[in-house]
């Protein structure tokens, strides 16, 4: 893909696979049309919504019901995206169904991903476009939904809130996060890259792994976040925590000679220290991350730290000082500004879990104010 010349077709779009579709797509700056289906639908705007794009992603699926809804549900999904791609004046010539590696497998879910697919391909040759057809296996990322898109985001829900999550039943799982499965749909990474990055684990230790990531940032902590999925996991879990557990408290000693407050302590892992200052008025970021983990600390002076998660107005505001250091974690695929509100000088800290690399930045411009 190539920027702005580009223009992504989506359904489900505003699903949690959707929303992580948007946001690798914000990355590259290209343009994405939603595609609506299910009751209401109607032909000639989901033609218009396909016709001129690029690339036509069906992510819209019924993962939970009974089994008569998650039959028909899917199948209709895909007939209307099959029927707004036959309509279509220049129809995209690639066309990719975020399918399940449960397809085929005798359960009325998978039958039905089977049957989605066998339409989808079918609509895909009569236009001519390529039809790509991805197994997807148990997706995890920021803001599931707890009790439906994965267990792990009931899991994060449950301990965020106090809870005591219990395995019901212990089996093996293959684990991808959901901005490496944007990705693969998106065609910046190929199946192999993605099927390298599924890390394989039981329930149980899916768990255990979350369990520790907790309690360690519980006490202000970063876990150890050396290896890739261990981030992706942490990231997945500090979604959750967004408003609860920020900002991060710390414990101040003081003495004659003034203050010691330890503001990163880190468990494993590389990792990046350094600290501006800011004229009095005047605002640092407006961007988001996907992928990096960043603290913000104010040392001294007045500001405002503000968060908004993509693809939402609402802002969240937290007044910090210098008088009584605190610091805000910025969430994954949130925009996030700082801005000077004293009539001083601010200082203030940041830390990030990665060296800043200027060949991959993983830094995407994005106002705060929308």
């Amino acid at each position: 893909m190539n920027g702005t010349a580009d223009r992504v077709a989506i359904t489900g779009a505003h699903g949690f696979l959707g929303w992580h579709t948007r946001a690798a797509l914000q990355e590259l700056g290209t343009r994405w049309s939603v595609l609506p289906v299910g009751g209401g639908f109607d032909a000639s705007a989901a033609a218009a919504a396909v016709g001129g794009a690029t690339r036509l992603i069906h992510l819209a699926g019924v993962n939970r019901g009974s089994e008569d809804d998650v039959a028909a549900g899917n199948v209709l999904f895909a007939r209307q995206t099959a029927d707004a791609l036959l309509r279509a004046d220049n129809p995209p010539s690639v066309v990719v169904f975020a399918n399940s590696t449960q397809s085929g497998n005798g359960s009325v879910y998978g039958e039905a991903k089977a049957r989605a697919a066998e339409v989808l391909t079918l609509a895909a040759e009569h236009v001519g476009a390529r039809f790509e057809n991805r197994h997807l296996p148990n997706l995890f990322g920021e803001h599931g939904r707890p009790h439906y898109n994965s267990v792990t985001a009931t899991f994060c829900h449950q301990l965020v809130h106090g809870l005591t999550p219990v395995v019901q039943q212990d089996r093996d799982l293959a684990l991808l996060h959901a901005q490496h499965a944007a990705d693969l749909l998106i065609g910046t990474i190929t199946t192999e890259t993605a099927r390298a990055r599924q890390v394989h684990e039981t329930v149980r230790g899916l768990l255990g792994r979350l369990n520790d990531m907790a309690a360690v940032y519980l006490t202000g902590d970063i876990p150890d976040l050396a290896d890739p999925f261990h981030r992706d996991l942490f990231n997945t879990y500090r979604s959750y925590t967004v408003g609860l557990q920020t900002p991060v408290v710390h414990a101040r000693r003081t003495d004659d000679r003034g203050s010691f407050t330890e503001i990163v302590r880190t468990h494993g892992g590389p990792g990046q220290h350094s600290f501006s200052t800011t004229v009095p008025g005047i605002s640092r970021g407006d961007h988001f991350h996907r992928r990096k983990v960043e603290r913000f600390t104010v040392l001294y002076g007045d500001a405002v730290i503000a968060l908004r998660q993509l693809f939402t107005d609402q802002v969240v505001d937290f007044a910090v000082s210098g008088d009584d250091p605190v610091s805000v974690d910025m969430p994954t695929m949130w925009a996030h500004k700082i801005t000077n509100t004293g009539a001083d000088v601010l200082f203030t800290s940041f830390w990030t879990n990665e060296p800043f690399d200027a060949q991959r930045p993983d830094t995407i411009a994005e106002a705060v104010q929308p």
